[in-house]
């Protein structure tokens, strides 16, 4: 078990489900759970506590701001829901007037060496406001951008062909959203090219990944499971909880997180995902992957989208 603290500013399903897989993972002794409604934050940890005898030992408390105090990470899923017929980007100011409060008031309390992390949607501009404002280094702001689109794209070619999704390796990158990209010519299963794989394996359909409607299954995603059941959070909490094994066990690991882009693919001044090492210094180092032509294109495409709504709203 390491010795670390987290604290997650808010408490709603994704918040305290964060908080109950990084309980099981025994990655930290301290979680703190913030949220506007204290009620609820208490209930959950209390709910929680309830079952420390039965995973490592972990304390968990529903807090206020001041105990974010010597705070490894401080994870933000707080934010409002979209109201019905509303435009995204009166939701995004909405939720860019109530980061700036949470944002300021996590500043007086956190160390120069706390990491951030965005989870709230849309979580790319989230993450850039959070870097903006907060006046730390590109490399101690990051979202948790394409982390869970990649693990949803690698669980639709782990179906499609029949192979252990640990054994396949791909990359959503660009906007955690409708613009990202699948990095097709990133991506292999065994050592070998997907499309040469099904060619060679026989086990799957010969037509090229690309033409498959794969990334459309990618980015409708989150929309079936709300249509269903209201909400996502097991998976999305999982990916958080991957991106601070990484951090916290200083694993040099590399995922998709969303980070700022000074010039790598010929992008800047705005925060997306693409492939970078992470460790406890947080997104150490964005890779420049030789990705084809097209994908490029369409990383820039979702780059110049981004700043473009960035500015609709005055950053």
């Amino acid at each position: 078990m390491f010795k670390g603290k987290i604290t997650i500013i808010g408490a709603g399903a994704v918040g305290a489900t964060t908080a109950y897989t990084i309980m099981l993972s025994g990655l930290v002794s301290e979680i703190v759970l913030i949220d506007i409604n204290k009620n609820k934050a208490e209930g959950d940890a209390l709910d929680m506590n309830h079952g420390i005898s039965f995973v490592s030992p972990v304390k968990i408390i529903a807090g206020d701001y001041s105990d974010i105090k010597g705070s490894d990470m401080v994870i933000i899923t707080a934010g409002a829901s979209q109201e019905p017929g509303e435009k995204r980007t009166d939701l995004l100011r909405r939720n860019a007037k109530i980061l700036e409060s949470i944002v300021e008031n996590v500043l007086r309390y956190c160390h120069d060496d706390t990491i951030l992390m965005m989870v709230t949607n849309p979580v790319d501009i989230l993450t850039y406001i959070t870097y903006k404002i907060s006046g730390f280094s590109k490399n101690h702001v990051i979202g948790s951008g394409t982390v869970l689109d990649t693990a949803r794209l690698k669980y639709l070619l782990g179906e499609h062909t029949n192979i252990d999704v640990r054994n396949v390796h791909t990359y959503i990158i660009g906007e955690h959203g409708d613009s990202e990209v699948a990095a097709w010519s990133a991506t292999s299963v065994a050592g070998m090219n997907v499309d040469k794989f099904c060619e060679y394996s026989g086990v799957c359909d010969k037509e090229p990944m690309s033409n498959m409607h794969i990334l459309e299954n990618v980015k409708n995603s989150a929309y079936e499971i709300i249509e269903k059941k209201g909400a996502t959070y097991y998976a999305i909490a999982l990916s958080v909880k991957r991106i601070v094994e990484c951090i916290i066990g200083n694993e040099k690991s590399i995922l998709t997180v969303s980070s700022l882009l000074d010039g790598e693919y010929g992008i800047n001044d705005i925060c997306l995902s693409v492939p970078t090492i992470v460790s406890d210094d947080g997104a150490e180092k964005i890779l420049e992957i030789d990705f084809d032509k097209e994908e490029i294109c369409g990383l820039q495409k979702s780059a110049e989208k981004l700043k473009n709504l960035a500015k609709e709203i005055g950053y």
